[in-house]
């Protein structure tokens, strides 16, 4: 019976990879993985003879589970995901179950993950950390999960995309108030960057968010949000109202996240209308 290797391959950079994976791409006859375009680029930049390849990935996982289990019947097999380490928001997970139950040792090859990258360069505390993985893509289930996720005390990691990046930083801001974040993106790529402050902050700093994004997130930390002051309530406002929200419902969620009264931020709002009908004219 053969081993089923959990081998971590780069998430940007392609030396980010260890001795020890690199052995065994090169031993094993067959490497299962989430996109094999990107295995192939690092066997070939690696100069190691690509085996077969067979693509794992939530569409055909099901169907590609039984072949898999099968192969691990004659040898060894590798699994990779896209970038990072296997079955960490990947579908790799349902293979690991599949050959754990079938009796198979299942070898884990650390290296790479982007969740521990960031963690470590973010500058906040990294004795415990909450990882909550890819954000919602509905705003609805977002919302609930950051306001769920809005007293844990410990550090939050999340991932998400860029033309999600604006909107979930107004969710933050609405469900935790402006703590500390960082934001990393493009971690280990040419055009890598780690921003440090808060969610109103990184609102003017990412104007037209660009790439693949993870979040480093203030825990509770058993502390109470700090009150914004009138500036941020606008940047905030003004956000909200980019994204259509009715004045009713921004000015609703603004003074929930902040603690100002309905009554001052409404004002606010009636101010930013009139500075903008001010710059048509």
């Amino acid at each position: 019976m053969g081993d089923l290797y959990l081998i971590a391959t780069p998430i940007g950079n392609l030396e980010d990879i260890t001795l020890r994976a690199l052995r065994l791409l090169g031993e094993v006859p067959l490497i299962a993985a989430e996109d094999t375009r990107t295995i192939r680029k690092l066997l070939t930049r690696h100069e190691i003879a690509a085996p077969k390849l067979l693509s794992y990935t939530d569409r055909n996982r099901k169907s590609r589970t039984a072949a898999l289990l099968t192969a691990l019947e004659e040898g060894d097999i590798a699994l990779v995901s896209e970038a990072g380490t296997p079955t960490i928001s990947d579908p790799g997970v349902h293979l690991v179950q599949a050959a754990l139950a079938a009796g198979h040792r299942v070898v884990p090859i650390p290296g790479p993950s982007a969740v521990i990258a960031a963690l470590a360069a973010s500058g906040l505390p990294t004795r415990r950390f909450h990882y909550l993985g890819f954000l919602p893509r509905q705003p609805g289930q977002r919302r609930r999960l950051l306001r769920e996720a809005a007293t844990i005390p410990d550090t939050l990691v999340a991932f998400e995309s860029p033309h999600r990046l604006r909107q979930t930083l107004t969710d933050l801001i609405e469900a935790f108030g402006d703590r500390q974040v960082a934001i990393c993106r493009e971690l280990t790529k040419l055009h890598e960057e780690l921003f440090r402050g808060t969610p109103t902050e990184a609102l003017e700093h990412f104007a037209r968010p660009r790439g693949e994004f993870t979040l480093v997130i203030e825990g509770a930390g058993g502390t109470k949000p700090k009150l914004q002051s009138p500036p941020d309530i606008g940047l905030q406002l003004r956000e909200l109202k980019r994204q259509g929200v009715r004045a009713r419902d921004a000015v609703r969620r603004v003074s929930e996240s902040t603690g100002l009264p309905h009554r001052q931020v409404y004002s606010r709002w009636l101010a930013l209308a009139d500075e903008d009908e001010s710059s048509v004219s």
